[in-house]
Formats: C-alpha cells, sequence, structure tokens
C-alpha cells in the first residue's frame, strides 16, 4: 500500500473510531429514552467486552444494555462530555484514551450535582462489521459533590 493511501486509511480509522466511542458516550445517557438493546450495542462492543467502572464491571455484550439501564437509573439526569481521543492505530488493533467530565444530577434535586473528571482507556478491534471496542476501562482523577451511599466504598 502506498504511503498516501495507508495515510488516508489512518486518517478514516481514526475517525471511526472516535464516531464509535462518541457512539458509547452518547448512549450512557440515553440509554432509556432511545430503548437501546443489547443487538443496539453490538454495533459498538465486540461480543466478549470487557468493562470496568470504579462502581462495578460487565463482561460480555450480553446483558450490558440492562446493566446500563439500571446505572443511569440512579440518576435524574446525567450528562457526559467526552474528548480528546487520542487514538493509536496498528493494524487491526487500536488504542484509545479519551478525557470525560460526567454530571450526575440526582434523583433528590436538592442534593445537587456529583461530577465526575476522569478518563477512559480503551481497546478495540478490526471487525468484519467494522471497529468494534473490545475493553473499556475508566479511571477517576477526581470528584466533587455527594456521591450516592451505594458508592461510599468505591475507589473515587
Amino acid at each position: 500500500m502506498s504511503g498516501e493511501r495507508t495515510a488516508t486509511r489512518d486518517a478514516a480509522d481514526r475517525a471511526e473510531l472516535r464516531e464509535l466511542f462518541d457512539r458509547y458516550v452518547v448512549a450512557l445517557d440515553s440509554v432509556a429514552e432511545r430503548d437501546l438493546d443489547d443487538d443496539w450495542f453490538r454495533t459498538v462492543f465486540t461480543e466478549d467486552v470487557e468493562l470496568s467502572f470504579p462502581i462495578g464491571s460487565h463482561h460480555g455484550v450480553a446483558g450490558y444494555a440492562a446493566f446500563q439501564r439500571t446505572a443511569r437509573a440512579w440518576w435524574r439526569a446525567t450528562h457526559h462530555i467526552s474528548g480528546p481521543h487520542a487514538v493509536d492505530v496498528d493494524g487491526d488493533g487500536a488504542r484509545l484514551r479519551v478525557h470525560q467530565l460526567a454530571t450526575h444530577v440526582h434523583l433528590d434535586a436538592d442534593a445537587g450535582l456529583f461530577e465526575v473528571g476522569g478518563h477512559y482507556e480503551a481497546h478495540a478491534l478490526r471487525t468484519a462489521d467494522g471497529w468494534r471496542l473490545a475493553r473499556i476501562v475508566f479511571h477517576v482523577d477526581w470528584t466533587r459533590g455527594r456521591r450516592l451511599a451505594a458508592f461510599a466504598d468505591a475507589p473515587f
């Protein structure tokens, strides 16, 4: 493959990976409203995806929609903003580091907000259906506000 064609493919891969990760982040806030199911998440994840968050982990795409709806139901509203996306493509694999600011509105509106700043480290694979996220780990760098009692022992 010529250098120009390689550069074009690399740029296209990076754009697809950024868009893929953005779709995942938007789903965090809209899983229930959009009635996203495991089949929808198969357009984002590999079948055996590994997900790790300070509040819990999940293995495999099966059951992830319910896992995410449960997490979202702890809050009146959430708003996740991610970027920049540092993407390193290596053949049919890629590593991403994506920063995120997440705002959570307590069910009791008088309780204020719980904010989290952190970053994702993710691994993606090129599949027959395009890029899919195979592993996501979220690292908390800071928090502000009252956390839920259920998270009292969470490492953040």
